[in-house]
């Protein structure tokens, strides 16, 4: 008996799906300025439906609410994937009912997911001094390691972020770096002198060295002098964090844009201002490092009120 994989494999979609599934990907990328990996999840989610339909004998056009409700059920995945699947679909056939009037869309009385308020992870401002200081920053890699932590820290980027800056990005003479953030939307970003002072040591002393004798056009590099990717940084951050005695469990690879927003509010930012430096598209995004924040401070009182 062959596998549910292989069977799954073995069916192919039809064309007119495959065509659907194309025009409506590059209908919200040029409509909304999706990110190219929201996109290819989007294309994987659509397929995996028109797939199991299309061994049910029905297509993505002509799916029922109730086709939709046994293909959620036939495939369990985490929440925050299903809440990524029923928005790909609710964007499909949305589109499909304002193209086509009359038509019946299968999505709306479908429940949506329960999304778990779970609030990001920030670390203590001395665990991030320890952290910054964790490079050894007489070497090449040590100059670029902290160059990368100290800019992260300063100008709370994402990490895809970080690692795709152009070296066009920095203007060191006003301070302020120029982002390219999900959707493709730019933002201005201002950089602290200390995180400055550091990136323009690794420009003078460590590029050229990983550069070796080219002009790549990534600002942070690789030994390869190559640009620098998400699982590299995440295995620099891990490795300096050990290093000074932070557990691995509290770090991730956005630990450090965490902190940024969190330290940012405890000391006074307006919410407003915060949202703009971290280039979320709603204040609501933003408004959960309020409650990271006052998870602090109740920590700060239950520790040293004497009735706390």
């Amino acid at each position: 008996m062959p596998s549910i994989a292989y069977m799954k494999q073995s069916i192919s979609i039809a064309d007119v799906d495959v065509q659907d599934i194309d025009a409506f990907i590059e209908r919200v990328w040029s409509e909304d300025g999706l990110a190219q990996r929201t996109l290819e999840a989007y294309r994987r989610d659509l397929e995996a439906l028109a797939r199991w339909l299309a061994g049910r004998g029905r297509r993505l056009r002509t799916a029922r609410r109730e086709d939709l409700s046994a293909f959620h059920g036939s495939q369990p995945v985490a929440v925050r994937s299903m809440a990524r699947r029923q928005s790909a679909f609710r964007r499909y056939y949305a589109a499909l009912a304002r193209d086509e009037p009359g038509f019946d869309d299968p999505t709306l009385l479908i429940e949506r997911p329960k999304m778990p308020r779970s609030l990001p992870k920030a670390l203590a401002e001395r665990e991030i001094e320890g952290l910054l200081d964790a490079p050894d920053v007489s070497t090449t890699l040590g100059l670029r390691d902290r160059a990368m932590l100290e800019l992260m820290y300063a100008s709370g980027l994402r990490v895809s972020e970080l690692v795709e800056l152009p070296l066009s990005a920095l203007n060191a003479r006003q301070g302020v770096l120029r982002i390219t953030g999900k959707g493709g939307k730019d933002r201005l970003v201002p950089v602290g002198e200390v995180a400055l002072e550091r990136v323009q040591a690794y420009l003078t002393e460590s590029r050229p060295v990983l550069a070796k004798g080219r002009q790549p056009a990534a600002l942070f590099l690789s030994k390869r002098g190559e640009g620098m990717t998400r699982q590299m940084f995440w295995t620099l951050v891990k490795r300096h964090a050990m290093s000074v005695g932070i557990n691995a469990k509290r770090i991730s690879p956005h630990v450090l844009r965490h902190s940024f927003a969190t330290h940012l509010l405890n000391h006074g930012a307006d919410l407003r201002a915060l949202q703009m430096l971290l280039g979320h598209s709603a204040l609501s995004t933003t408004q959960i490092y309020t409650l990271v924040a006052k998870e602090g401070l109740k920590r700060l009182h239950a520790q040293h009120h004497p009735r706390g």
